[in-house]
């Protein structure tokens, strides 16, 4: 047997799961008043009976009585024994399951209970510090932090509502009021505090000299760290890494403090930094908050529309802003079912949601918000961008590109509304514009039923070969490849020139860096925003099921960090080229063969290439 599950393991599972979260994952919900309504998933009914309530952590059907918290939902919705309902919702936590009894070992045993210990540490651990930051900000040495803040024109309300804080300069003032505590300095680290240096062996605080922000989960427990810094030292805004309660992914800073402040949220605007959030709070606007560092993902969309029925996106108004907000606008259509808003707000050149509330108050900033543009303006105001409407080839991409979006958005009201939008604008019939989606639908499908039987085949064909051969770590060209076939929009972060791809290690005449080229011609040309198009350039020719197979494999990598993932990627590349000359790959290539190491045959094929290379410069 593996053992049964400990019940305290359980009980702090439920209480750290939010059920309407879960729920609504499964069930759409609406929000009424203090709970959520929707029609019930155990039996037929026309209008709504089904209550989830989040204060209690509880879900209630008046129709038929079903009940119960997040883990019996999941047992009862899925179909799924106890074990595995636990273990669903303990992988949404990063959590391991443990088990008590059954056939563990001793050093199974105590590996558990140590973990368990260090987790039950974890929990107080970062509402200590939380405590030490806030006292710290109360002290001379503190002066500097109260003046910046003073200067940003916080209250002490506003900054007592947040919990700022301040990290004193030094190197181990946490560590060692921690460790008083009785912390170890193992579970510090595993909880982002401190900074374990492997070469030196030395460990010190992460927050030096820096304003500190608590990031609250839902029932408003820290649960990580933003920093920021009261100069213009780098990095100006520092967060604490994931740890075993905190994703940046999921989590929305001032989220807890909008939803304390006002019960009967409407409308949640998203803007950039902490102080954007606080400032805004400070001038009565209590309805923001911010991502960490990342950019706004699907699993934030869906937590702030379980809350609200309006977002609006808050952004610079330079390209980098606009650039963002076409990444917003992306991501938001897949979420878009009918009763939900979305608009988009670009501010003045050179301000930010902190500077322009406190030039122009309260009153002026929401009438900016209440006038910013809605989804369908911004989404074909993009389609259309950069585009002569009056040429038939330019209008031609205006609709491919405004229909792979409208395709996007669920089936509903708002789907219909701008399919009638861009039959105004396009000029086209809707009869035909409906039968250009319904093509579209069917050639992915199509396409990627073709994926599927190519993958399937290929699995079978190298069946035998996976089971006797060592596995390979996926090649440079092949992750960049991967990652271009499914966010081509990326290609406009790529350099001008194409030379950085000579340091991604392969010869200049192999197949993958000969795609490479071709796809990155291909999207700088069309400027194509849909990976289906690309593939279509590559339909029936050599180099068509390479792409096929890596459009058909699951890109693992968040959305919201796959901007970041080109730009590594890319920059070392770049480094590998300045760094390996052609005359120095020569010459290692050359003396590995001498000294009686055979060479594979890319090595072979690279060394003729370089020798002939070599030669034409001499």
């Amino acid at each position: 047997m593996a053992g049964l599950i400990p019940q305290g393991f359980i009980d702090d599972l439920l209480a750290r799961t939010d059920v309407v979260e879960v729920v609504g994952e499964r069930v759409q919900l609406k929000k009424a008043g203090k709970s959520y309504v929707g029609l019930c998933p155990f039996h037929q009914e026309n209008s709504p009976s089904f209550n989830v309530i989040p204060d209690k952590q509880f879900y209630h059907c008046f129709g038929c009585g079903a009940s119960g918290s997040a883990l019996k939902f999941l047992m009862e919705f899925d179909r799924l024994p106890f074990p595995e309902a636990v273990e669903q919702l303990a992988s949404r936590l990063a959590l391991e399951v443990p088990r008590e009894g059954g056939n563990q070992s001793p050093h199974e045993r105590r590996e558990r209970q140590r973990r368990e210990q260090a987790r039950e540490e974890g929990v107080n651990l970062l509402e200590a510090a939380a405590d030490f930051y806030r006292q710290r900000l109360t002290e001379p040495a503190a002066q500097p932090a109260r003046e910046y803040l003073e200067g940003r024109g916080l209250s002490r309300e506003v900054m007592r509502d947040f919990g700022i804080g301040f990290a004193p300069q030094g190197w181990e003032h946490l560590k060692h009021h921690l460790s008083k505590l009785g912390v170890s300095e193992e579970v510090q680290i595993e909880y982002g505090l401190l900074i374990h240096h492997e070469e030196s062996g030395r460990r010190y605080d992460r927050f030096r000299d820096r304003v500190m922000f608590p990031i609250r989960d839902w029932k408003g427990r820290t649960i990580a760290f933003g920093g920021r810094v009261m100069g213009d030292a780098k990095p100006k805004y520092l967060n604490s890494p994931e740890t075993p309660v905190f994703h940046k992914g999921r989590e929305l800073y001032g989220l807890y403090e909008a939803r304390e402040a006002n019960r009967k949220l409407e409308r949640m605007l998203i803007v950039e930094g902490y102080m954007d959030v606080v400032a805004l709070a400070q001038y009565g606007i209590r309805n923001a908050c911010a991502t960490l560092g990342t950019a706004t993902s699907e699993e934030h969309l869906k937590r702030l529309y379980r809350l609200v029925d309006e977002v609006v996106f808050c952004f610079d108004g330079d390209k980098a802003g606009r650039q963002a907000a076409r990444r917003a606008l992306e991501t938001v259509l897949d979420v878009m079912i009918d009763g939900r808003q979305a608009r988009f707000l670009f501010l003045p050149e050179g301000e930010d949601p902190d500077s322009l509330v406190r030039s122009e108050g309260q009153e002026a900033f929401e009438k900016r918000v209440t006038c910013a543009s809605g989804l369908s303006e911004f989404l074909f105001e993009q389609a259309a961008e950069g585009r002569d409407l009056k040429r038939m080839e330019q209008l031609e991409r205006f609709v491919t590109q405004a229909l792979e979006w409208i395709s996007r958005v669920p089936e509903g009201v708002l789907r219909s509304l701008l399919l009638k939008e861009l039959e105004r604008r396009s000029g086209l019939e809707r009869e035909r514009l409906d039968a250009m989606l319904v093509e579209r639908a069917a050639a992915r499908d199509a396409q990627q039923a073709r994926l599927r039987q190519h993958q399937q085949l290929r699995q079978a064909s190298h069946g035998a070969a996976r089971k006797t051969s060592p596995r390979h770590s996926v090649s440079m060209l092949t992750r960049l490849l991967h990652l271009l076939v499914h966010e081509p929009q990326l290609v406009a972060e790529l350099p001008a020139s194409d030379e950085w791809i000579e340091g991604a290690g392969e010869p200049a005449d192999s197949e993958d860096v000969r795609l490479l080229v071709e796809v990155v011609r291909l999207l700088k040309a069309g400027q194509y925003r849909s990976p289906q198009v690309l593939l279509a350039h590559f339909l029936g020719t050599a180099q068509g099921p390479r792409l096929e197979q890596l459009a058909a494999r699951e890109l693992l990598i968040p959305r919201e960090v796959r901007s970041e993932e080109l730009k590594g990627l890319v920059e070392h590349c770049q480094h590998q080229l300045a760094r390996t000359s052609p005359e120095a790959e020569y010459q290692a290539l050359l003396a590995k063969e001498k000294q009686g190491e055979k060479l594979s045959a890319e090595e072979k094929q690279r060394l003729m290439a370089l020798l002939m290379q070599l030669a034409t410069r001499r």
